[in-house]
């Protein structure tokens, strides 16, 4: 019979405790490898202990606290909301990627009538946080004071900004090639046979819904022959959510637009919603194209054709230029820009003539 691991020290915990058979059958090591591990005991080779580790993880038991890494320190990751599933998207790569080198993420979320971004960053030193990873903050606006980035910077907290840039600030900026994803969006619905395309894009004071709109009408000139002032008509500044994306959406339908750029994935779904509205159909009668690739954009009615923001690598150079900054190693003050891609699914087809 195997034994059983000594119960959790806080009173009143009735969880069941694992048997060793249990975690050997896991890990696929003998009982004796299992007691050695959790006992702290010399003598197990290093995978075959992180083999023993995770089978305890998989089970769903606590390790022993003695086999707990202590966190390297504390990184606060500021986010404006939680609606928007990119942002819960990036939220989870980064709290992982930083987990996996030993630090604590702290998850803090704007919401309306709470915290502004300025006092989650007090709380957050307050709490002697090691970085703090800014996502879609106030940098991305152009209206915004960047002074508060150089304060941050002059009393010694490094950080890093995601989404949005501001020359002012030195420090490292990571982004999506938002003016190629509009270039890209446009290409394929003029691939369809779209002429009369317009982009639903957020305020213009953000950088990137600004750069959307400059690749928007950079493309319509190159690949369609339309001059600037042709084009500005078709640009629709509203808020960045399924609400803005059908008010957008209406205002470009009545200027007998077949295909639609959105700035998100939910202005995207907006677009949609208004289409049906008016009797539409997508993609029988306009194509949407949206912006992020969401989780569950592709299960949508129809699917969502859309641009992929590559978050993985995004999530992966902003950790990894921060915690270079923390370890006091030079990072050059720049913005780092990553390539989309366009993902094509079902609200995108070939213009049909109208008879």
């Amino acid at each position: 019979m195997g034994g059983v691991i000594p119960p959790p020290s806080r009173a009143g915990d009735l969880a069941a405790t694992p048997r060793l058979a249990d975690i050997a059958a896991q890990a696929k090591v003998s009982e004796a490898t299992v007691s050695r591990v959790l006992n702290g005991k010399p003598g197990v080779a290093g995978t075959t202990r992180q083999r023993v580790l995770a089978a305890l993880d998989v089970l769903g038991y606590e390790r022993p606290v003695k086999l707990r890494r202590r966190s390297a320190g504390l990184v606060g990751l500021v986010i404006p909301e939680l609606t928007n599933p990119i942002f819960p998207a990036f939220a989870q790569v980064i709290e992982q990627t930083l987990a996996g080198h030993g630090y604590t993420p702290v998850l803090c979320t704007q919401m309306p009538g709470g915290a502004t971004e300025d006092e989650l960053v007090e709380q957050l030193e307050e709490r002697g946080v090691t970085g703090i990873v800014f996502l879609s903050g106030l940098h991305a606006d152009t209206t915004a004071d960047p002074s508060r980035y150089v304060e941050l910077a002059d009393r010694g907290v490094p950080f890093v900004l995601i989404n949005g840039h501001n020359p002012a600030v030195a420090a490292p900026f990571v982004s999506p090639d938002d003016r190629s994803a509009a270039r890209m969006a446009v290409a394929h619905l003029v691939a369809l046979g779209h002429e009369r395309i317009g982009l639903a894009v957020g305020p213009a004071r953000y950088v990137p819904a600004r750069r959307k709109a400059e690749g928007f009408v950079s493309a319509l000139g190159e690949l369609l022959g339309r001059a600037r002032e042709e084009t500005e008509p078709l640009i629709q500044h509203t808020l960045f959510t399924v609400e803005g994306g059908q008010v957008a959406a209406g205002a470009l339908y009545d200027q007998g637009c077949t295909g639609i750029v959105c700035g998100s994935d939910l202005m995207a779904l907006g677009a949609i919603r208004e289409a049906w509205r008016r009797g539409l159909t997508v993609p029988g009668d306009v194509s949407v194209v949206g912006f992020d690739d969401s989780p569950l954009m592709a299960f949508t009615n129809p699917p969502l054709t859309t641009v992929r923001q590559p978050v993985q690598a995004m999530a992966a150079a902003a950790v990894g230029a921060l915690l270079e900054a923390v370890e006091g190693n030079p990072v050059q003050p720049t913005e780092f820009v990553f390539q989309p891609d366009l993902v094509v699914r079902g609200s995108t087809a070939q213009l049909r003539p109208r008879g």
